[in-house]
């Protein structure tokens, strides 16, 4: 088990517990040793039991329980909670914004034992005559879990890409005459993915069927062939003859409406391109169907950013705030990739909850930087933060504080729940605060789970351009905020994006690559990327 599949094992053990009330230090003490694991510089899973328990937080108990996981990947703690709980309250319990006491009360007064029930109760107005519920809260769990069962198996494009991924190399192993092309949604590099397809090109035709085991299931659908693993994954596997293979790869990956609108016959093609010099166009690569033809056409005009136009990171944490490695180690690990510079953004002191930084602390990782820096040739360390957007729009350190800083990312992370007027207000007058260099990922969406601010974008970017401040285009696959199909508005206003990969370990740094997968959605080109600037020119930015 990796350290977040354990932290996610306590984590929600500790949910179950608090549903079933059982003893609250127990609770917190669970509570504290998820967030521990998770945050951990090393894999629990190479640690002895000692190292385990040499962590901060964790006891002999602890130790002990999370050694039986990694042993067993059980706990026998946690079987005994499930077992006493409805696989439909579980489901409830993962749904964003309902907490455990919250759905105890469901369950226990309302006899609720599934979303279904859930909703229909919501649509019945049977929530607000509860304790500690009312129409507001009401309204707020309905739209959850209506955005809950509206993505329900959809997957974040990294993960379907890893799955997707690793599941053609066993199918080339087993079939080795055939070659398999990922294709649909993926190939467009889309943020979330609704079906992983896959294209088998032989000149044999398969029947996978044969070949079904405990790894493989396969299953006839028509034109495709289910495929679903032990791990969970589902894809789609469609068939072609050599010669119909550029056809299909081409009305498979689509979207539908750009294979409408593109308005060519099916047929034997030699490549994409030929289909595209059928139609009287230049080819349009995958990643940029979704747009209409024309602007398509248009954004293919551009030479798109690539990973290796990155010079800098921005935007990650250390373990000054809730990072799991030292700023030095995540200094170094960007050296290593080949950037120039490294902007540290620990949390504010108003993220409690993130270990942030107080007046006291900032100006003892200042020291620690200059420090730093002394030790680095041709690579330097910025001073930032990201610092928290108040409720009111107001920066949460006091303006002689922020001065000391080399840049600011200003972002939201509490008070989540505002109309399109109050929060396109808060967030312009973050953006008009001198200090703001970034505005971070403005609609504070977590892709499948929370749906985020509704924002007058126009406004917002005018705004932005306004007062010089770039957008940050934050690349954590469960983010990537702000969404692709605003960056062209950004460009046209002069506004420039920071593709930021908010990491909070050494690992998390590639996470830059989504960003960039997303960017080229858009047509991004390098000089439209803030930190595509080098360190020279980076340094006189944020001077201005």
């Amino acid at each position: 088990m990796t350290n977040k599949e354990i932290s996610r094992a306590l984590r929600m053990l500790s949910i179950l517990m608090e549903l079933h009330d059982e003893n609250p230090f127990k609770i917190k003490s669970i509570t504290n040793a998820s967030f521990q694991v998770d945050r951990a510089a090393s894999q629990i899973s190479e640690m002895t039991e000692a190292e385990i328990l040499s962590i901060p937080g964790i006891g002999k108990s602890m130790a002990a329980k999370i050694y039986t996981l990694l042993t067993t990947g059980m706990d026998p703690e946690m079987d005994e909670m499930l077992e006493k709980t409805p696989a439909g309250i579980v489901e409830i319990l993962q749904i964003k914004g309902i907490g455990p006491k919250k759905v105890r009360t469901l369950w226990k007064e309302l006899e609720i034992e599934s979303t279904g029930e859930l909703l229909y109760a919501c649509n019945e107005n049977r929530l607000i005559e509860l304790k500690g519920f009312g129409a507001k809260t009401q309204e707020s769990i309905r739209q959850s879990l209506e955005f809950s069962l509206l993505n329900a198996g959809k997957l974040h494009f990294a993960e379907a890409e890893a799955a997707t991924q690793e599941t053609i190399k066993l199918l080339e192993e087993k079939f080795p005459n055939g070659t398999f092309e990922i294709t649909g949604e993926l190939r467009r590099q889309n943020e979330t993915i609704d079906h992983s397809d896959i294209l088998c090109i032989s000149n044999e035709t398969v029947d996978f069927t044969l070949h079904n085991n405990q790894n493989l299931q396969f299953s006839t659908y028509g034109e495709f062939t289910l495929l679903e693993t032990s791990a969970g994954y589902r894809f789609r596997i469609y068939h072609s003859k050599p010669e119909q293979a550029n056809w299909l790869q081409f009305s498979l990956t689509g979207p539908s409406s750009h294979v409408k609108e593109l308005n060519v016959k099916a047929g034997n093609y030699n490549s994409e391109v030929e289909i595209y010099r059928a139609a009287g166009t230049e080819f349009i690569s995958p990643v940029l169907r979704d747009w209409t033809l024309l602007e398509a056409s248009e954004l293919a005009k551009n030479t798109a950013v690539n990973e290796a136009d990155i010079k800098g990171i921005l935007h990650c944490h250390s373990t000054w705030s809730d990072g799991a490695d030292t700023l030095e180690q995540m200094a170094k690990s960007t050296q290593a990739l080949g950037k120039e510079y490294f902007g540290i953004c620990d949390h504010s002191k108003s993220a409690f909850y993130a270990n942030g930084l107080s007046i006291e602390r900032v100006l003892a990782q200042h020291t620690e930087i200059d420090k730093l820096n002394q030790k680095f040739d041709n690579f330097k360390i910025f001073k930032g933060i990201e610092s928290d957007i108040l409720s009111d729009g107001s920066l949460d350190y006091p303006d002689e504080i922020l001065a000391t800083f080399d840049f600011i990312v200003a972002s939201v992370h509490s008070v989540l729940r505002m109309d399109e007027e109050r929060a396109t207000t808060r967030l312009i007058k973050a953006v008009e605060n001198q200090y703001t260099t970034i505005l971070g990922h403005p609609s504070t969406r977590l892709l499948l789970s929370r749906k985020g601010f509704p924002i007058n974008y126009p406004k917002l970017i005018d705004a932005c351009a306004a007062n010089g401040v770039s957008i940050e285009l934050n690349a954590h696959p469960y983010r990537l905020d702000i969404d692709w199909r605003l960056l062209p508005l950004c460009v046209e206003k002069g506004v420039k994006i920071a593709i930021n990969p908010d990491s909070h370990r050494k690992e998390g740094l590639s996470d830059i690559r989504y960003g960039v997968l997303v960017a080229q959605k858009a047509g991004l080109r390098a000089n439209d990327v803030l930190n595509n600037l080098s360190l020279q020119e980076f340094s006189k930015y944020i001077n201005k």
